[in-house]
């Protein structure tokens, strides 16, 4: 009986150790990216990662556009302040900001339930765009220089929300789908 105690008692922090395991697992954040090929030899890509893992691999890519974790805002940005803009929506209640309807596109901007969301249809194209972030994780990819984006301080916030949708385009060609959650598959 002793031995059974004594061997018992052995146990515990091996016990200890696996339920911390299993509650770090249980709160892991998983960034997905998957994209889809519509043509008749396409193929599917699909890219799982933990949110952590992602913080600590971006900023050793030094390629193209993505230096340091940072993403380089390209287009007609000189003289906008998208602090100053970030906070004014922040600001706001919910509201339907831009609407746009031509002929051959729908644009739609807004804040809703503290999202901001953009919504894009392209009509000739064929192609819809929906992003759709939390306003503190807008406010994480803003902390950077003016013209850049800094995904690495986005991740770290988007850390604190459950399942979310993030992005989707779809068109002729192919669907991208970048979402939140706690599962590390995409399926």
């Amino acid at each position: 009986m002793k031995r059974a105690l004594i061997g018992a008692l052995a146990l515990v922090p091996i016990w200890a150790i696996a339920a911390t395991v299993a509650r770090a697992e249980e709160h892991t954040r998983w960034i997905h990216v998957r994209v889809v090929s519509k043509e008749a030899e396409g193929e599917t890509v699909r890219v799982n990662v933990p949110v952590e893992f992602a913080e600590q691999v971006l900023p050793a890519i030094h390629s193209h556009e993505l230096q340091d974790g940072k993403v380089k805002i390209h287009g007609n940005v000189e003289g906008v302040d998208f602090k100053q803009l970030y906070e004014a929506i922040r600001n706001t209640p919910d509201n339907e900001f831009v609407t746009v309807q031509q002929k051959d596109q729908n644009i739609r901007i807004a804040k809703e339930n503290s999202f901001l969301t953009i919504k894009v249809h392209q009509i000739k194209d064929s192609q819809d765009v929906d992003i759709k972030v939390p306003m503190p994780v807008v406010s994480a990819l803003l902390s950077s220089g003016n013209d850049e984006l800094d995904i690495v301080a986005g991740l770290k916030a988007l850390k604190n929300y459950g399942d979310t949708e993030l992005v989707t385009v779809k068109d002729k060609d192919q669907t991208v789908h970048i979402w939140l959650d706690s599962k590390n598959t995409s399926e």
